[in-house]
Parts: C-alpha cells; structure tokens; sequence
C-alpha cells in the first residue's frame, strides 16, 4: 500500500540538497518527512539496498531503497504466580 509518492523533475543541484535534507531529517529525529504535513519514524536498523540501472544505451536509473519491519509490541506479562510463602501458608492452615 503506498502511503506517499511524488515524481517530478529536478536539477542536480536541487536532488543532491534533497538527499541532504533527507539524510539530515534521518539523522536527528529519525523520521522523514514527506508531502504537507506527513512523517514516518524509521527503524534504528534498516535493510538497505542501491541498484543502478542502465535502461538503454541513453537511459539509467539510481534507486535508493531502504526498509524495515515494526517490533511487535510485547506480549502483556503474566500475572506472578503466588509466593512460595502464601502457598505454604495455606498448606499449613489445611493442615497438609
């Protein structure tokens, strides 16, 4: 499901200072930030890839992927089994 996408074109001058703003927003929040207001906070540790591509004789391509499964949230904790102390209790009080 894609969540943002945006294609356009651009200088060189203007995508190098994208890839530095993007580097920098990793950086110090963690996040990137996309469209009019969206963020994404990306994982401490990510699969990466880097695939350059020649399409024809005129035309290659640059993909920069990066990609990360969520943790699962922890399972709640079990409640603690009584002491061994309220368990010989009672065993005292049924006179076993």
């Amino acid at each position: 499901m894609d969540i943002y996408e945006d294609a356009r074109t651009v200088s060189r001058a203007d995508l190098a200072a994208w890839l530095r703003q993007l580097a920098s927003q990793l950086e110090s929040s963690g996040q990137v930030f996309y469209g009019a207001g969206g963020a994404i906070t990306v994982a401490d540790k990510v699969k990466c890839e880097l695939e350059i591509e020649q399409e024809d004789d005129d035309e290659f391509s640059v993909e920069i992927e990066f990609s990360w499964v969520n943790p699962k949230p922890a399972a709640p904790a079990a409640e603690p089994a009584a002491d061994a102390s309220e368990a010989a209790e009672e065993s005292d009080a049924s006179g076993e």
